[in-house]
This record gives C-alpha cells, structure tokens and sequence, in this order.
C-alpha cells in the first residue's frame, strides 16, 4: 500500500508540474526552460497558422498569465454578493464557448481543451490566421490583431475598439510584451531547436 501511495503521490506531482504556471512570466527563456515541450507546440502553431512564436505567448501572457484554469472575475450583486461571470472565457487563452466551439469545428480537433497549453496555443494561432483572412490584417501586426482578438471579428470591422481606450492601451501593452520576448526568444531559441528535452503528445 505505501507503494501504491508512493506511486499515485508522484503522479499528482508530476500532473501539477505540468499545469503549473511558469515562475517568470516575463521572460520567454524562463517559460521554455520550465516547459520545454511549450516550445515545440508554439513552434507547431508557428508553422501551421504562421503567428510568430513570440506574438502568441505575449497574447497567452495578456489573457491568462500562463494559467490553465483561469476564467474572468464574477460580477459582483449588491456589491458583495458573488454574481455570474461576465462571459465563459477560460483557460490560457480565454476563449469563449462560442469561439471554441468554431475553433474545433474548424479544424476538426474536437478533442481540443481549453486548459491544455498545446490546443492553447493553436488556437491562438488559428485566430489570428482567421483576423488575417476576414479582416485583411498582416500576422506581424500585433496591435490589430490582439484588438481583433478581444472584439470578434466583427467588433474589429465595426471598429469598437474606439469606444475603449482602456484596451487600446492593453492592445500597446500587448506589442511591448512581445518585442520583449522576441528579443529574447532570439538569445535562447537555438537551444530549444537543437535539443530541447520536452516532449509532445499533441496529435498534430
């Protein structure tokens, strides 16, 4: 039984190891070195939808800080009382139920979670290639994209984003977040490339 006990402990570990968020969030060299197989899915994304590895971390890192299970504050009734939440955004990439939905639709990976990095990160990508063909807007144009991102891509078009300067300096927030990482990215990538040891059981 102490085996068995033994055992099922250093599973749980080793599963909130794997769902734990990085300690330095704000270095991409500190994310991939604490989650190396983060790496081979961004890379994975990178090539399949053509967002620049950098640009969808700063994204994850705006929407959820890297967290898996986060969802938006509840509202709060009489000021006190705990209320509904403002909309059913979840997991790294705060995706809707709705966006989600088409996500999976989409590309056919109905199997595809929302508190798991890989599909995360997939989608983050998978968005940004759908900003780019209906809305016209270029992958290396992180400001529009992420205000796409927020609105739909029928907000962006209506251009709702002018009744918000609040997410428009979010939007700035989001380029500076990643010309830092690609910055960084740029003094540690190699190693990642050359034999990082994560690993991958991602069906794509």
């Amino acid at each position: 039984m102490k085996q068995v006990f033994r055992l099922l402990l250093l599973i749980g570990l080793l599963a909130a190891c794997a769902t734990s968020p990085p300690r330095q969030v704000n270095n991409i060299c500190r994310v991939f070195d604490q989650k190396p197989s983060w790496y081979k899915a961004a890379a994975k994304s990178k090539k399949r939808w053509e967002s620049s590895i950098p640009l969808m971390m700063a994204f994850m890192h705006q929407e959820s800080r890297f967290v898996s299970y986060a969802k938006p504050p509840r509202t709060k009734i009489l000021g006190f009382i705990p209320g509904p939440r403002k909309s059913s955004a979840y997991g790294y990439s705060q995706a809707q139920d709705s966006t989600w939905k088409w996500y999976k639709k989409s590309t056919g990976h109905w199997g595809a979670d929302r508190d798991n990095f890989q599909d995360a990160i997939d989608f983050i990508g998978w968005y940004n290639m759908q900003t780019k063909k209906k809305n016209g807007v270029s992958l290396n144009d992180a400001y529009s994209l992420y205000l796409a991102y927020h609105e739909g891509h029928g907000g962006f078009k209506k251009k709702s984003y002018h009744k918000k300067p609040w997410l428009k300096k979010v939007a700035k927030k989001v380029v500076r977040q990643a010309s830092t990482y690609s910055k960084q990215l740029k003094t540690c990538e190699q190693r990642y490339i050359s034999g990082g040891s994560g690993f991958s059981l991602w069906p794509f």
